[in-house]
């Protein structure tokens, strides 16, 4: 929800129609509760716009790759969808391209996420949602979207897009 209220897309398009909501987006944020993360899920993807890449930052149990597992869930993806910590990098598939669901928390550096592939993936034109993006803050899009989830109390999470 933004600050009046209204979700954050509905506001944007209401008081701000002539720019794309994407660019809008930027320093918005909202809180939402754990079982309204459908909604907040639809809003991240409304300021994703034509952007491919959002960086995820928060701290350990944030709940990060619960929400992106939303998100995936709203852009059409079924089946299982798991932590990539291990794997490094989960594809989903999706239509029209397939989803990457990277988490960089394992990597020590930069030099070892392009190893693993990441790089292929941010640059590949396909969505990308990546956890820990500090871990290799140089592989990423001039255009990412970056999002920051902080744990607000148990049952309620914020996100700030910047």
């Amino acid at each position: 929800m933004s600050r009046t209220g209204y979700p954050a897309n509905r506001f944007l398009q209401r008081y701000c129609p002539k720019y794309p909501v994407a660019y809008l987006c930027a320093a918005m944020e909202w809180e939402y509760p754990l079982n309204d993360i459908d909604t907040a899920a639809r809003q991240v993807i409304d300021c994703m716009g034509s952007a491919r890449v959002v960086a995820f930052e928060g701290e350990m149990g944030a709940g990060k790759t619960t929400l992106i597992q939303a998100i995936c869930r709203r852009m059409g993806v079924r089946g299982g969808m798991g932590s990539p910590t291990f794997s490094i990098i989960n594809e989903y598939d999706a239509l029209p391209d397939p989803i990457y669901h990277i988490d960089l928390y394992r990597c020590a550096s930069a030099d070892e996420a392009v190893r693993a592939g990441v790089e292929e993936c941010l640059f590949s034109g396909c969505r990308c949602l990546v956890e820990w993006p500090s871990r290799a803050p140089g592989l990423f899009p001039d255009d990412t979207i970056r999002l920051s989830l902080t744990r607000l109390d148990d049952h309620t999470r914020k996100i700030v897009v910047n």
